[in-house]
């Protein structure tokens, strides 16, 4: 019962602040940075003759935890600000102080989830993106395997979130996921490009 209770309040929240629009915007486009960040350090090491799974994970890692803190700090500032200046133009419209009522509590939950999603979304990616080289760590799969398996989860990952958008705005799958593809291709071909100049 108090469950049940706990999801209607977070979905009144969600339909009074129109959270859902922001946190699928947020989660695709920063899904779509961590993917392409990850894309281009492996691409960057592979080119370089530096396919080592220890260098790999330290820096998806760190690169992973940099990206979480920025989004959800970034995230958490611009929502607040946001969403108070937002409060209280209607709180002087209104002529009432509306931070006890359903509306502020709603408006707080707005920039604490927006932030959580903005800095978890590229995380979640980045690490997904690493996640063979996981396996390499303990012997399961050679170096070389694990960049080809990550290349693979990167474009897949890409064209899925291609398909949500698609579905989110009822257009093709296909288009919207190919395009998703030719952006990463261009991204890989670029890091490939780079990294064999200053090679």
């Amino acid at each position: 019962m108090k469950l049940r209770k706990i999801r209607k309040r977070i979905r009144d929240y969600f339909d009074i602040t129109g959270l859902s629009e922001i946190a699928r915007r947020y989660f695709v486009m920063n899904a779509f940075d961590g993917a392409l960040t990850m894309l281009g350090i492996i691409i960057g090491a592979f080119v370089s003759g530096v396919i080592d799974h220890r260098i790999i994970i330290g820096t998806g890692i760190t690169a992973s935890l940099a990206m979480g803190i920025s989004g959800v700090s970034g995230a958490y500032m611009t929502e607040k600000a946001e969403r108070i200046r937002d409060l209280k133009k209607l709180e002087s419209a209104l002529l009432i102080n509306l931070k006890a009522t359903k509306h502020g509590k709603a408006t707080r939950f707005a920039w604490f989830f927006a932030a959580f999603v903005d800095g978890a979304s590229p995380a979640l990616a980045a690490m997904f993106v690493i996640s063979p080289f996981f396996l390499t760590a303990y012997g399961l799969m050679s170096e070389i395997q694990a960049f080809r398996a990550s290349i693979a989860m990167t474009f897949s990952l890409l064209f899925g979130l291609g398909g949500y958008l698609a579905r989110t705005s009822d257009e093709s799958i296909w288009k919207y996921g190919i395009q998703m593809l030719i952006v990463g291709l261009l991204t890989a071909l670029a890091c490939m490009g780079i990294a064999l100049y200053v090679k």
